[in-house]
């Protein structure tokens, strides 16, 4: 059964599972996610993707004590992420170095706490051989997004990746959760595709995406 598919302004997202949509994709100038590895929802063990883990009474992701040996994901699914862009930036692939080539441009994300109950930081994996960058954004700040995802990022954040690439036109997230990959790029009037396997995330990022591209459209109207 073809998967199903929706086409939001600059967006087109799949409803399905990314290890059978990715192959039949074009090659894009950027691959930007964060693969659903290690994660589970509201303190109850439960898998996303092909891994397990951790996190906290509020659903993020905490990296103090995973069972990351239960959480490999499979080594193919690496080997499409690393075809399906020209560039990539893959968040959390400090914890699968090893199915990724070596690379000198890691991207940080300070949240600038220092509380020790969640991860000061979290670091992306890129294809660059260029020096490590970081970003400094406050959770608190990132919570003012509206948390829709267990591991949902800052759109901040996200267009910071963007805007480190070589001017990528379109941006794929192949693990789209709620859409954030996708809010970031058309904010930007960048071409996106988006594939999320869950159905009630994948509602949640169409219901973004198109605010998100609707308050583009008004703008341009208001500027014309």
């Amino acid at each position: 059964m073809s998967p199903r598919v929706e086409q939001i302004g600059l967006a087109t997202l799949y409803l399905g599972d990314s290890g059978e949509i990715m192959p039949t994709l074009p090659t894009v100038d950027l691959l930007l996610t964060d693969p659903p590895y290690g994660i589970n929802y509201g303190g109850q063990l439960e898998g996303k993707g092909d891994g397990y883990g951790n996190a906290d009474s509020n659903g993020w992701k905490s990296y103090d004590a995973p069972d990351w040996d239960k959480s490999r994901p499979n080594p193919e699914i690496f080997e499409l992420l690393l075809k399906a862009g020209n560039d990539q930036v893959i968040w959390g692939g400090n914890y699968f170095a090893d199915l990724l080539p070596p690379t000198m441009r890691w991207l940080v994300w300070d949240k600038g706490q220092r509380d020790f109950s969640l991860a000061d930081v979290e670091l992306a994996w890129t294809s660059q051989q260029k020096a490590a960058r970081a970003f400094t954004y406050a959770r608190a700040l990132a919570l003012k997004d509206g948390k829709e995802h267990p591991t949902q990022k800052p759109i901040a954040l996200m267009k910071w990746c963007i805007d480190l690439m070589p001017d990528p036109k379109t941006i794929l997230d192949p693990f789209m959760g709620s859409g954030t990959t996708g809010v970031a790029a058309v904010q930007m009037g960048r071409q996106f595709i988006g594939v999320e396997k869950h159905p009630a995330y994948f509602e949640i990022a169409c219901r973004r995406i198109d605010q998100a591209q609707r308050q583009g459209d008004l703008f341009i109207g208001e500027a014309a």
